[in-house]
């Protein structure tokens, strides 16, 4: 066990450790719950010792000091995804946003179109072999590991150890800083949600829930649709899990077998993930569970990948949908909100699954029954995350609308009968002045469409 005396050499303190941080350079910081948050704070109480540092990730969990309006000059934050934290920076233009499909963001640093000189990462303590596991996500981090310069490595005996391709020896460290510091947790139960707008996620939820046959291998991300989506799967049998992430809401399904991962294709006994984001009780879930295996997101979003899981159901969410069924899910007009993900790799991969169903879903209405998010068109400077032609089902409170292999006039009676009854008028007016079709005053059912009960 020679290597214990070499990661003892490379112990150092967190401000020991940041100081090889010079300015002009790229440093990309361990994302989600794994934050490295003592190396990111030596990093950034230093600042003013820096010029031009750009700090790179997928969103992060916690406050981001880098991204401050003090710190401009000092740090500039490259968000792979963007996150409540740093939305500001970035509509502000004290930050930048790179659009990526969150499959192809490993192939950035392997191609040296983002070279990395700096990785902050957290890890798990190294086992009897010396290799830390990267603990709640490997996703993105291991590849940019595999090309950084100089690897630095928070060492957390909090970090679960998962199992999979998420392992790096002490050896490939270049400094590790030990720090016992509870994880970055994120609660699963949104305080803002309204009792109104938990009963239109429950409707939702359950629309969703019926499209999904027993034996099915899923896609849920985080958020108040997939944890509705959850929460109607307890009559379902030997379901199964791919996904980029997943949060608490796995756990009792899975204590409850009704997941199973029996009946999957690829993987068959076992979840797929990249990466968690959730509460302590998550990451208890996972250390060490056999049936998990964390691979990065190069293999795990890969649509080639995904679709080798018969019955791949994908749910992801967007924004707004216009009528010939373009989604918008990155941004509110001309404002950045987030990113592509992996929404495109999954929709995708589930349109080439054998029985797959990739599913957009999102409530009918925003700002309180304001306004439609079924919209005769996309808002002005808003982006087209997934394209018409990838687009199958659509899923809101009022039912399913399946758009697959129909015309443009059947896509728009569709999604008019999944609207809001308030705007369904106003979006047949457009429709028919933009010769969809005549629709005004129809409101018979359409084959495409499964009305909620």
């Amino acid at each position: 066990m020679h290597w214990i005396d070499r990661y003892k050499s490379k112990l150092k303190t967190p401000e020991e450790a940041v100081r090889c941080i010079q300015s002009g350079q790229r440093v990309y910081v361990h994302p989600g719950c794994a934050v490295p948050s003592v190396l990111v704070n030596a990093m950034s109480v230093g600042y003013l010792e820096l010029e031009n540092v750009e700090v790179i990730h997928l969103l992060t969990v916690g406050k981001t000091r880098y991204s401050l309006p003090e710190m401009e000059g000092h740090f500039r934050h490259n968000a792979l995804f963007i996150g409540k934290n740093v939305r500001d920076a970035v509509n502000d233009g004290r930050a930048d946003f790179t659009p990526v499909f969150l499959s192809e963001i490993p192939d950035l640093f392997y191609r040296g179109i983002l070279p990395i000189d700096i990785a902050l990462i957290q890890v798990s303590p190294p086992d009897e072999h010396g290799f830390c596991s990267f603990g709640v996500g490997v996703e993105c981090t291991k590849p940019a590991t595999e090309v950084a310069k100089i690897v630095i490595a928070q060492v957390n005996p909090n970090m679960p150890r998962t199992l999979g391709d998420c392992f790096i020896h002490v050896d490939k460290l270049t400094y590790c800083v030990e720090a016992d510091v509870p994880l970055q947790e994120l609660p699963q139960v949104d305080k803002d949600v309204t009792p109104e707008e938990a009963n239109v996620f429950r409707r939702i939820g359950k629309n969703i829930a019926n499209l999904i046959e027993d034996g099915s291998t899923l896609q849920l991300g985080i958020g108040s649709i997939p944890d509705a989506v959850l929460s109607h799967l307890y009559g379902k049998r030997h379901l199964g899990l791919h996904t980029e992430m997943f949060s608490d809401g796995v756990v009792s399904l899975v204590e409850e077998a009704v997941i199973t991962n029996e009946r999957k294709t690829l993987h068959p006994g076992k979840i797929v993930a990249s990466f968690v984001l959730g509460s302590r009780s998550l990451f208890d879930f996972i250390d060490n569970n056999p049936i998990i295996e964390f691979h990065p997101s190069h293999y795990v979003n890969d649509p080639f990948i995904i679709a080798k899981n018969d019955k791949m159901v994908a749910v992801n969410s967007a924004i707004e949908i216009d009528l010939t069924g373009q989604v918008c899910a990155d941004s509110i007009g001309k404002q950045f909100y987030s990113g592509f993900g992996g929404q495109v790799d999954f929709i995708r991969g589930a349109a080439r699954s054998k029985g797959g169903k990739p599913i957009i879903a999102l409530p009918s209405t925003a700002k309180c029954g304001e306004l439609s998010r079924i919209v005769p068109h996309l808002a002005e400077g808003a982006g087209v995350t997934t394209s018409r032609g990838d687009v199958h089902y659509v899923v809101t409170e009022y039912g399913v609308a399946d758009l697959y292999g129909k015309t443009v006039r059947e896509r728009v009676k569709a999604l008019i009968e999944i609207a809001h009854p308030d705007f369904r008028e106003e979006l047949e007016e457009f429709a028919t002045s933009q010769k969809y079709g005549a629709f005004q005053g129809t409101h018979e059912l359409n084959e495409s469409v499964r009305i909620a009960v």
